[in-house]
């Protein structure tokens, strides 16, 4: 059990340090404008490789159905964050939807 610790320890340290280095490098200076533009894009990018996966692959297969409940309430809530710009409102959405079509499909 101390290993898991010390591994959660070590981990949270390089991630303060990696997100340290790029303050106190860049933290006065400015960025670029080409770099700035391409920074913007970094979260929406990593939040998508996070989540496509799991909508399209939920049990290691492309499933493509309508007996996919995450593909149905990640597509419910893409369409409620387009129309609302909404975070709260989309995550609460999507879950729901998420856990409504748990229930009711097989």
């Amino acid at each position: 059990m101390t290993t898991f610790w010390w591994v959660m320890i070590i981990a949270g340290l390089a991630t303060f340090a990696i997100r340290l280095s790029f303050i106190l490098l860049i933290g006065e200076r400015d960025v670029a404008p080409w770099a700035r533009r391409a920074l913007r894009l970094v979260p929406p990018a990593v939040l998508t490789a996070i989540i496509v996966p799991e909508m399209l692959l939920p049990r290691g297969n492309l499933d493509l159905s309508l007996g996919n409940e995450r593909l149905l309430a990640g597509g419910l809530a893409a369409l409620v964050a387009w129309r609302t710009r909404n975070v709260v409102l989309t995550i609460v959405v999507g879950m729901l939807a998420l856990w409504l079509l748990k229930a009711i499909l097989p």
